[in-house]
């Protein structure tokens, strides 16, 4: 849930908890008139008054509910929306000038829902959908048309960009984006083997995906295993006995054990698998 809001250490009604109780509180505070929100303003601008702040901001909460209730379809709790709305509202309080003569809620919408798209763009998805002021001007139109319409016709799409006066690749492209769903970058842990879809990071090249490379090595590896069967071959039948006793089997033999085998020192054995090794590696081209 969200935390409560603070203006200069003095803490303000904020929906935590329950917000049917949050909602029901700020509805008993009563709307200001004209000229006591008149008088708290001006106190607040000349004098720096923060309890004037306070007030302000009090008798004001109800119409932040309102508003964050117009955006309830877009997934996000209702707490959320109102905790953001409160910002913008306090961000209002501060800028607004009684010289203007207008309520003060008429001047601190715009801020209010500035603050909860900000929210939106930032919360709806986990890849960002609106980047630009034009976007996301579109963004907000296209959804709540997108509520009522659901997929866009080529009229219906040059229509919304005739209002909006953006261009219908645009407004299209827009709604491909809102039309799509989050998907993981990993497949999820417990997803089967022959149930699971395949995730984007499985789409992507591997390190040695260039078949001219893989074909390279394949040829390569062809080439040396055939020059290592032909130099084998070449070498008589004690010397492969050696190089297989100390080298193709889990538990090699030692130097002493195939001296004792072949009526030679060990030093002998030593000498006869370094020539045989030699040969090898000339065969395949390691030197």
């Amino acid at each position: 849930m969200t935390q409560a809001l603070t203006l200069r250490g003095q803490t303000l009604p904020s929906p935590v908890g329950s917000l049917e109780s949050y909602i029901h509180a700020i509805h008993a505070i009563p709307v200001l008139e004209a000229e006591e929100e008149r008088e708290l303003a001006t106190s607040l601008r000349q004098e720096n008054n923060l309890e004037a702040a306070r007030q302000l901001i009090l008798h004001n909460l109800r119409f932040v509910v309102k508003v964050a209730r117009g955006y309830n379809g877009y997934g996000l709790p209702l707490s959320d929306l109102v905790q953001e709305g409160n910002v913008g509202l306090m961000k209002a309080v501060k800028r607004f000038d009684p010289e203007m003569n207008v309520r003060l809620i008429s001047f601190a919408v715009h801020w209010i829902r500035a603050e909860i798209h900000e929210f939106i763009l930032r919360n709806w998805k986990i890849v960002k959908v609106a980047t630009t002021k034009a976007q996301r001007k579109l963004f907000f139109n296209l959804r709540s048309s997108k509520a009522r319409l659901g997929w866009l016709s080529n009229d219906q799409a040059q229509e919304v960009a005739n209002d909006l006066g953006v261009s219908k690749a645009d407004v299209l492209e827009m709604e491909q984006r809102l039309g799509s769903q989050d998907v993981s970058f990993d497949l999820a842990n417990d997803q089967d083997d022959d149930e699971r879809s395949y995730s984007p990071s499985q789409y992507l090249a591997a390190e040695s995906a260039d078949p001219a490379e893989a074909l390279e090595a394949e040829e390569w590896e062809n080439y040396t295993h055939g020059r290592f069967e032909e130099a084998l071959a070449g070498l008589d039948a004690r010397s492969k006995d050696i190089l297989a006793s100390r080298w193709l089997v889990e538990e090699k033999a030692t130097l002493q054990e195939l001296a004792d085998k072949y009526g030679v020192s060990a030093e002998r054995i030593r000498q006869l698998e370094n020539v045989a090794v030699k040969k090898l590696r000339a065969a395949v081209g390691e030197f």
